[in-house]
């Protein structure tokens, strides 16, 4: 009887891992997929937690140091799952326990992030990363069993990922070293894991879904995003806890401000990532490598507006003892950088003529033109940062909507 019950849960509950259709309709994110997302929230709000500390204790060189780092490997183990569930998910048992394996070492990743922080002790980010990627190859060496014409892809991929954390576990062990030094390691290893997709899918591409694709990404945006209204949330409270202790009104003023414009310059940041327009136009690797890639910069920096909006806080509470041009850019920079991702993965490609260099001249201009703000008083630099953003999703939206209409007269002559 138990021999048959084993037999029947292994007929049911296990099943082949054949590639998913390309073309698949009304492709949407799984529910496993989106509890998996629920771990990369707690990293991204590790992260960034710590970031805005560093910067509000005058660390802000080094914070942002140890915050890229921190990032890129948060965000690369969740993207390394995302493409691969995108071309292989089965939703059976062993795909679920691997998954959380996955979810093991992202959460491992998590509690690493303050003692990478405060003691530059490496373990836990390194230990869980290479537990997550441990169970990345052995999802591809089951793709590999059940799709042989992409073996070489998938293999690849699993060999290369066994190489680059030999590189990581080495870098663990060297430990301690100077910030500069294993920034200059960790370039290096970021590279090498960069490189493993661009090889792998030269073999052949695997048949991940453009659609399920830009869900996915946009979904992994509203959760850096919300770093920002977590910012907001904290300057509420703070603003009620002022209002006990001072009878003063330009305080309170000042600081009832910063959730209005953190609201504004969220809603600005959501509106230029979710435009009518598709971000992956094109199921190719080149732009996909592009696109992929690309969004490191505009993650990073979404979760960096919250940090930068929470230094505002700590700022005009006293509770930060730095020059309000640090607290500006701890806003401008993460904005601006955000703007240049859009133009790098989508703008450059759906517009034309100079127009299409219209995000990349607002990142160009918004942080010396909220720099030079900052000069008018504590929040002129906030001020200036979310209605330099705000214009941009104006022109942009009025240019989106010119070349929609041109477009559609012209197929309509033709």
């Amino acid at each position: 009887m138990q021999t048959q019950w084993l037999n029947k849960y292994w007929s049911q509950g296990i099943r082949a891992m054949p590639p998913r259709d390309v073309h698949e309709h009304h492709r949407a994110s799984t529910p496993l997929e989106l509890l998996f997302d629920l771990v990369a929230v707690i990293a991204i709000a590790a992260a960034a937690g710590e970031l805005h500390h560093a910067v509000a204790h005058g660390h802000a060189l080094e914070g942002a140091g140890k915050f890229v780092l921190a990032f890129f490997a948060i965000w690369w183990a969740w993207m390394n799952f995302s493409w691969f569930a995108s071309a292989y998910d089965n939703d059976d048992a062993i795909f679920r326990v691997l998954t959380m394996g996955l979810m093991m070492g992202s959460l491992t990743m998590s509690a690493g992030i303050a003692p990478f922080f405060q003691q530059g002790d490496l373990q836990l980010i390194v230990l869980g990363f290479v537990w997550m990627r441990l169970c990345m190859v052995l999802l591809w060496l089951r793709a590999s069993r059940h799709h042989p014409a992409l073996r070489r892809t998938t293999l690849t991929y699993a060999l290369g990922l066994v190489l680059v954390q030999c590189y990581w576990v080495g870098l663990m062990l060297a430990q301690p070293l100077s910030l500069p030094v294993l920034l200059l390691l960790f370039a290096f290893g970021a590279v090498l894991e960069l490189a493993v997709p661009a090889i792998a899918e030269r073999q052949g591409i695997t048949p991940w879904h453009r659609h399920h694709m830009m869900e996915r990404y946009g979904l992994l945006n509203l959760i850096v995003l919300g770093e920002t209204l977590l910012a907001g949330s904290v300057a509420i409270s703070q603003l009620q806890q002022l209002a006990q202790s001072t009878s003063g009104f330009l305080p309170l003023l000042t600081l009832g401000l910063v959730p209005l414009l953190a609201m504004i310059l969220l809603f600005c940041l959501w509106w230029l990532y979710f435009s009518r327009e598709e971000h992956l136009q094109q199921q190719n690797l080149r732009m996909a490598l592009t696109w992929g890639y690309g969004h490191l910069l505009i993650y990073a920096a979404g979760a960096a507006v919250g940090a930068g909006i929470a230094v505002q806080v700590d700022l005009l509470t006293g509770k930060a003892h730095i020059s309000n041009v640090i607290a500006t850019g701890a806003v401008a920079l993460p904005v601006a950088l955000y703007l240049f991702g859009l133009w790098l993965v989508r703008d450059r490609f759906v517009f034309r003529g100079a127009s299409r260099y219209l995000l990349l001249g607002f990142a160009v201009a918004l942080p010396p033109i909220s720099l030079f703000a900052t000069g008018f008083g504590p929040i002129a630099g906030l001020l200036c940062i979310t209605l330099c953003t705000l214009l941009a999703v104006l022109l942009r939206s009025s240019h989106a909507c010119c070349q929609a209409h041109h477009l559609s007269v012209s197929g309509v002559e033709q």
